[in-house]
C-alpha cells in the first residue's frame, strides 16, 4: 500500500454541518474537498438515514455552499453561497426540497453576505447576519447592493476600536446586523442598526426572535457583558430580556420563551468553563444545567432543544473525545451523555434522530446517525483513498507527570518493526485551552508524519480542555513550565521505548504550540530540531496586537503589561531566544491577526542574531487557520516544510539541511509559491 503524503490533502474531502431534515428520514451535510491550489469544493449532499443509499449531492459545484437548512414542513432548504458573486460574499439561496424538485434560487443580493440563517416556525421567515457599515446600510446595500457598486478599502485607515480586526479581515466599520427575510414576498426588513455586534438569532414563537447585542459597558470590546435581545415582528420594536458573559453566547429558543444560552464567568474568563444555563422569560427565573458538570462546552455544536423541547442537548471535549450530552431545560436532574468518540465536528438532534459529522484514526471525516441505542454510518466519502494508502492506528498511553496523570497517543510508522529504531516527532497543541484526539484537523499531518519514518507523539497536558476545570487553570500565570513538565514527562516515556531513538527527538506546535515550541528551545536543547508556527513570542507585543484574545493575558496571567511588565517579559520566548542552539524554522501568516507576525519577527531576528539555523517562512493571504482551512497548496507546503526540516537534522534520514538544500527541493508546490526571509 501506498504510504501517506503531504499532498494527499487534495484528495481528503471532510463532512461538516449535518441537519436532519423534518420526519427524520434524510440528513444534509456539507461536503468539502480541495478543487485547486487556493480553494475547494463546498456542496450540500443528502443522506438518507436508513443507510440504504449513497450520498447524493444537492447543490452545484459552483461556488462554496454552507449551512444547509431545512424549513419546518421540510418542503425547501435554504443554504448559503458564494455561486455567482465574484466578491464571494455568501448569499441566501432557497432549494425546493419535495415533489419533483427544482433549481436553487438566490433570494438575497447584499452587500454584507449571508451567515447564521435560521428558519421561522411557521416557514415564512428566514433571519440571518450580515456584516455592513453605518454607510452600506444608509445608502441600503445592506438590502439590494447596486450593480455598480464597488467597495473601497479605506485609505488611510482610522482606528477607533479596541479590537478593530480578526482572522484575515479588517472590520472597517462593519458591524453584524440582524435581518428578517420574508420567504413569500421577497423583502428584506433590517432589525437592528446600531453600532456594536449582534450574533445568534433563533426563533421563539412566530413572532419572536432572539438574538444577542454586545452593547453594555463603555467599552463594549473590552468587557464580557452580551444582552440577549427580544424582537417582535408584529410591533417592530426590540427589548433587552437578559445578560449574560462570555467570549460571546449561543441561544436556542423555544416556543414558549425559555432560553438555552452560553454563560461563563467574567472574571479570568480565558481560563474558566462555559456553561449552559436557560432563562424562562414568563417565570423570569434561570436554571444552571451544567452546574455539576465538570466540562465546558465545546465549539463542535451549538446548543439545540430536542424533541418536544424538553431537554437541551450541547457537546464538550471529554478526555480525549467528544461527548453529545442532553440536560433536562429546568435542571432537575444531572446532565446525560447521549454519545462519546472521536472528534466531533457538527451534530444535529431533531424528530428521533441524531446526526454528527466526526472523524475517527481511521478515517479524516464522515457522516452517522444515533437512531436510539444504533449508530449507523452513512457516508464514506474517502473510502477509495483510504483503501490505496496504509493508515496506522495511535496507541494511547497514559503515563505520569510529577504534577498527575497525563493521557496522550503514540503513532508509528507503517511497517513498523520493533527491531528498528525510529526518530520522534512530539506535537503540541494550540489554545492553550484545546483539547486533541486521535482525529480532527490533525488526522493528516500525524499520519503524514509517521509515513515518513517518525514516531508521533501527541498528549493532553494541563491547561487542556476536557478533564475538568482544575486540569484547565492548572497553568494560570505559567503557561510555560507547568506544560511543559507535562509534555517532557510523556516525551520521556516514549523516548524510554526500545525503538526510539532518543538522540533524534524533533518538536512542533501551532498557537499555543507554537509559544510552546519556542519556549522548550529556550529552557532545553534536548530536541535535535524544532518546528515553531503562528506562536506567541513575546506577550507585551501579543497583548498590543492580536484581536480579542488579548484577554488571554488578562485572563490566564490575571495582569496587564504596565502592571508587570518584567513578569510577562520573564514567561515571553524571546526572553529566551538569545540562548537557543536548536535548529528552529518559524511559520508564519502574513495576515494572522490571532496571533500576529510582530512576535514571530522578533524572535527570528533574535536567532538570527545568535546564530541558530533558522528560517522564516511567511504565507500571504493566510491567517490563523492556515493548518485547517487555508489555501490547499500552502497547507501541503507547510507540512512538507516541517517534514523537509526534521529530516535535515535526523541521522534516519539522507537529507541534507534544508538551509542547504535548494529552495524548491522537496516541495511539491515549488518555489515560485514561497516568501521566505
Amino acid at each position: 500500500m501506498d504510504h501517506i503524503q503531504a499532498s494527499d490533502f487534495h484528495d481528503i474531502a471532510k463532512p461538516s454541518d449535518p441537519r436532519v431534515a423534518p420526519g427524520g428520514e434524510h440528513v444534509a451535510f456539507v461536503r468539502s474537498v480541495p478543487d485547486d491550489d487556493e480553494g475547494y469544493e463546498s456542496t450540500v449532499y443528502l443522506a438518507p438515514t436508513d443507510g440504504d443509499d449513497d450520498a447524493r449531492r444537492l447543490t452545484l459545484a459552483e461556488g462554496a455552499d454552507a449551512e444547509p437548512r431545512f424549513s419546518p414542513s421540510g418542503d425547501r432548504l435554504a443554504f448559503t453561497s458564494t455561486r455567482g458573486k465574484d466578491d464571494d460574499t455568501q448569499q441566501l439561496w432557497l432549494l425546493p426540497f419535495d415533489g419533483p424538485g427544482g433549481e436553487a434560487e438566490r433570494v438575497t443580493d447584499v452587500v454584507g453576505g449571508v451567515s447564521s440563517i435560521a428558519w421561522g416556525p411557521d416557514g415564512s421567515r428566514i433571519a440571518f447576519l450580515q456584516s455592513v457599515t453605518e454607510e452600506d446600510r444608509e445608502e441600503e446595500r445592506d438590502l439590494e447592493v447596486p450593480e455598480e457598486h464597488e467597495p473601497e478599502e479605506p485609505d488611510p485607515r482610522v482606528i477607533d476600536r479596541t479590537v478593530y480586526r480578526t482572522a484575515t479581515t479588517y472590520f472597517d466599520g462593519k458591524r453584524p446586523q440582524v435581518y428578517v427575510l420574508d420567504v413569500e414576498s421577497g423583502d428584506l426588513t433590517r432589525v437592528t442598526d446600531g453600532d456594536h455586534d449582534h450574533a445568534g438569532p433563533t426563533w421563539g414563537d412566530d413572532e419572536t426572535l432572539y438574538f444577542t447585542a454586545q452593547k453594555a459597558g463603555e467599552d463594549p470590546d473590552d468587557n464580557y457583558l452580551v444582552d440577549i435581545v427580544a424582537y417582535d415582528t408584529e410591533s417592530d420594536e426590540t427589548e433587552d430580556v437578559h445578560r449574560t458573559t462570555g467570549w460571546g453566547a449561543s441561544l436556542a429558543a423555544t416556543e414558549d420563551h425559555r432560553i438555552a444560552y452560553t454563560y461563563t464567568e467574567a472574571e479570568q474568563a480565558s481560563i474558566r468553563p462555559t456553561e449552559l444555563h436557560v432563562y424562562d422569560r414568563v417565570a423570569d427565573e434561570t436554571s444552571d444545567l451544567t452546574a455539576d458538570l465538570d466540562r465546558g462546552l465545546g465549539y463542535e455544536a451549538a446548543p439545540q432543544w430536542g424533541p418536544n423541547e424538553e431537554r437541551v442537548f450541547f457537546t464538550t471535549p471529554d478526555e480525549g473525545a467528544t461527548s453529545l450530552w442532553s440536560a433536562p431545560g429546568d435542571a432537575n436532574a444531572d446532565p446525560e451523555r447521549e454519545y462519546r468518540g472521536g472528534a466531533v465536528n457538527g451534530a444535529h438532534v431533531a424528530d428521533g434522530v441524531t446526526a454528527i459529522t466526526r472523524s475517527e484514526w481511521d478515517h479524516p471525516g464522515d457522516l452517522f446517525v444515533l437512531d436510539g441505542s444504533e449508530e449507523r454510518r452513512l457516508t464514506r466519502l474517502n473510502g477509495e483513498y483510504l483503501e490505496s494508502v496504509a493508515v496506522a492506528e495511535p496507541e494511547p498511553l497514559a503515563f505520569e507527570s510529577e504534577q498527575g496523570p497525563v493521557e496522550g497517543w503514540i503513532l508509528t510508522p507503517p511497517e513498523f518493526s520493533e527491531d528498528e529504531t525510529y526518530p520522534l516527532a512530539v506535537e503540541v497543541h494550540g489554545g492553550p485551552h484545546a483539547m486533541w484526539t486521535t482525529s480532527g484537523t490533525m488526522w493528516h499531518e500525524f499520519q503524514t508524519l509517521a509515513a515518513r519514518g517518525y514516531v508521533v507523539f501527541w498528549s493532553n497536558p494541563r491547561g487542556s480542555a476536557g478533564f475538568g476545570e482544575e486540569f484547565m487553570q492548572a497553568i494560570e500565570r505559567d503557561w510555560g513550565d507547568v506544560t511543559l513538565t507535562d509534555v517532557m514527562a510523556g516525551v520521556e516515556e516514549v523516548a524510554s521505548r526500545e525503538y526510539v531513538d532518543e538522540t533524534n527527538v524533533f518538536l512542533t506546535g501551532g498557537s499555543f504550540g507554537g509559544y510552546m515550541t519556542s519556549w522548550t528551545v529556550g529552557q532545553t536543547d534536548y530536541f535535535r530540531a524544532a518546528v515553531s508556527q503562528r506562536g506567541v513570542y513575546d506577550f507585551t507585543g501579543f497583548y498590543g496586537s492580536t484581536d480579542g484574545a488579548y484577554k488571554l493575558v488578562e485572563g490566564d496571567y490575571d495582569t496587564t503589561p504596565w502592571e508587570e511588565p518584567e513578569f510577562l517579559w520573564e514567561h515571553s520566548p524571546v526572553a529566551y531566544a538569545n540562548e537557543v542552539d536548536t535548529p528552529t524554522l518559524l511559520v508564519h501568516s502574513d495576515r494572522d491577526y490571532r496571533t500576529p507576525d510582530n512576535t514571530a519577527e522578533l524572535y527570528h531576528r533574535i536567532l538570527r542574531k545568535a546564530g541558530v539555523d533558522t528560517r522564516l517562512v511567511r504565507y500571504p493571504r493566510e491567517g490563523h487557520e492556515l493548518s485547517r482551512s487555508g489555501e490547499p497548496a500552502h497547507i501541503v507546503d507547510r507540512i512538507e516544510r516541517i517534514v523537509r526540516w526534521f529530516d535535515g537534522y535526523s541521522e534516519h534520514h539522507d537529507a541534507e539541511r534544508a538551509l542547504d538544500r535548494p529552495e524548491d527541493d522537496g516541495l511539491s508546490a515549488g518555489a515560485d509559491d514561497e516568501d521566505e526571509e
